[in-house]
């Protein structure tokens, strides 16, 4: 492990890393289309889902004038153009409402909120992720995540692993990017974060998609901590 004295504040990803997305969406939808008596494939719609995630963002990466779309605008887009593919028949404008902000009623991973408890005894703590700040906001109250503030991309206008949110994020809490730990279960936001200076944690979440994971099952760069989940992140970093 490198000389991580310096750190004074964690930053995390948060769908997948914080919380378990796939798992709470399913669950929700299931019940709730049971009680509504609306039959859908709601795994497929969830795996569908997340599966435009990346690809709408990059739309708004792609056309700066058409200006900065936050994540919630986005999943609703992606929902409409789902619930026509999948057939599913009798939603509201009400019910979208509801199916999208979902998103907003996450399950934390069982060892998250008492790793960031931990962890938030030596450092300040914050997600930062793509999600916008009502999302974030809404979560944490749902989950009881036990943040020191709310970091979202909605603040930067960009979309990680755009420079401007790493950057963005430690000129925010005043720290140069060498003070701040990006904490992710992906490879790929944690090679962004280091190539900006930002220190790195990685957990694995094997299961954050289920049978469709294909990568992130072990940590593939030269992070600064490797652990089995924010337990072993908080013990390597002396809380």
């Amino acid at each position: 492990m490198s000389d991580l004295s310096a750190v004074k504040a964690l930053i995390f990803d948060v769908f997948g890393t914080v919380v378990d997305w796939r798992t709470s969406l399913i669950t929700d939808f299931m019940w709730w289309g049971k009680g509504r008596g609306i039959n859908a494939d709601w795994t497929a719609l969830v795996d569908g889902w997340r599966g435009m995630y990346v690809a709408s963002m990059q739309d708004v990466r792609e056309h700066p004038e058409r200006g900065y779309v936050m994540l919630d605008d986005l999943h609703r887009r992606s929902l409409e153009k789902l619930v026509e593919k999948f057939a599913i028949k009798g939603l509201t404008d009400t019910d979208l409402d509801h199916l999208t902000k979902g998103w907003h009623r996450l399950n934390p991973w069982p060892d998250s909120v008492a790793g960031l408890t931990r962890l938030k005894t030596k450092f300040v703590i914050a997600p930062l992720s793509n999600g916008n700040v009502a999302l974030l906001t809404n979560m944490a109250k749902f989950a009881g995540l036990p943040w020191d503030l709310i970091m979202s991309a909605e603040l930067f206008e960009h979309y990680k692993p755009d420079p401007e949110t790493y950057l963005g994020a430690a000129k925010l809490l005043g720290l140069k990017p060498e003070q701040v730990m990006m904490v992710a279960a992906h490879n790929g936001d944690l090679a962004a974060a280091q190539k900006y200076g930002l220190k790195t944690a990685f957990v694995a979440r094997p299961t954050e998609y289920g049978p469709l994971q294909k990568v992130d099952f072990d940590a593939t760069g030269n992070w600064d901590i490797i652990a089995k989940d924010f337990g072993g992140i908080a013990d390597k970093l002396g809380c």
